[in-house]
């Protein structure tokens, strides 16, 4: 898969191709879809696949001073497009110069004369130019003018509502992985590198990996904050053949007095040196909330329910696999 960072990249060679423009973030079912087609379009008219997204998201660009909500980082979001044979990533930092092209020049200036797009596939919600001023009917007029076509996708729905990533994020910030992982089509997961910690987790008798995942969204408000808190059943990979069992906690530790959002994993019966590992956090089930407790000993002794509680579920999980397969 090839990478074009920024419109001003686009050479003359990459002119020619199948597109869908979007910000693709968690690239759930509905985005599936929209890739699905985009790669069925792109050998029947035997040009290349391309996907437009943009860095920063527009959602915070927009709302500079908040803290980003982010189902994956971008460097996530590319490695799952690339799963999805997309052939070409054009990835448009989303800055005030582009927020301000109109939807005409927009339409010239980057699917014209940039992409040469010759069938581009949008969302039945697909807005662009200053404004938002652009839409489908935009679209199709500017398409039949300038000689290609506009395929528009109807809304994926899941459970009698639209698929989003918005719906998606506001289902794990309820604590919800199940239900998230119906529109994903997968485990919400989050990737990252084994940092160092305090320590704090080996002196109360469950060492933890600490993830460090902090990418910059592209704002400059700071790094991006993960959707969900509390403690939850874990698959870890990326570090044996096989995906690790563990218990985790997203949040700010309250009863050591943290402030900032973390991510550390316990590996049930797991006792390597992983620092500098890079790692992959499937989060399967949420236990519980995450509290603050009176005093380490109370803490010490909720985290041993918790890990005994997820040895429990994951024995009725291997009991339930080996039965399907019987």
């Amino acid at each position: 898969m090839q990478l074009i960072r920024g419109r001003h990249n686009l050479r003359p060679e990459h002119r020619g191709c199948v597109a869908t423009i979007g910000n693709f973030d968690g690239v759930h079912l509905g985005h599936q879809a929209i890739l699905s087609l985009l790669r069925r379009k792109s050998a029947e008219l035997g040009l290349p696949s391309l996907v437009m997204t943009f860095e920063p998201h527009p959602r915070d660009f927009f709302g500079r001073g908040h803290t980003p909500l982010r189902l994956s980082r971008l460097r996530d979001k590319v490695l799952a497009l690339a799963d999805y044979g997309v052939d070409r990533v054009l990835i448009q930092p989303f800055n005030l110069s582009f927020a301000g092209i109109s939807a005409d020049d927009f339409v010239l200036e980057v699917l014209v004369e940039g992409m040469g797009v010759k069938s581009l596939i949008v969302g039945d919600d697909f807005r662009f130019g200053k404004g938002r001023q652009g839409d489908i009917n935009h679209l199709h007029a500017a398409g039949a003018a300038s000689g290609f076509e506009v395929v528009r996708l109807p809304t994926y729905e899941f459970d009698g509502g639209r698929v989003s990533s918005t719906r998606v994020r506001e289902t794990l910030s309820k604590g919800d992985t199940r239900t998230a992982a119906d529109m994903l089509g997968r485990p919400y997961s989050v990737s990252g590198r084994i940092v160092q910690g305090d320590q704090r987790g080996r002196t109360l008798g469950f060492p933890t990996a600490n993830l460090h995942w902090h990418g910059r969204s592209g704002q400059a408000s700071g790094a991006m904050q993960l959707p969900l808190t509390g403690v939850f059943m874990v698959r870890v990979v990326g570090l044996a053949d096989e995906a690790l069992p563990g218990v985790a906690n997203v949040g700010v530790r309250p009863t050591v007095d943290g402030t900032r959002q973390s991510l550390e994993v316990h590996l049930l019966d797991f006792d390597e040196n992983i620092y500098g590992r890079y790692i992959e956090i499937q989060f399967l089930d949420r236990l519980r909330d995450e509290k603050r407790f009176d005093g380490i000993d109370a803490l010490r002794a909720q985290i041993e329910i918790d890990v005994t509680e997820a040895r429990e579920r994951f024995a009725r999980e291997a009991k339930r696999t080996v039965a399907i397969g019987a």
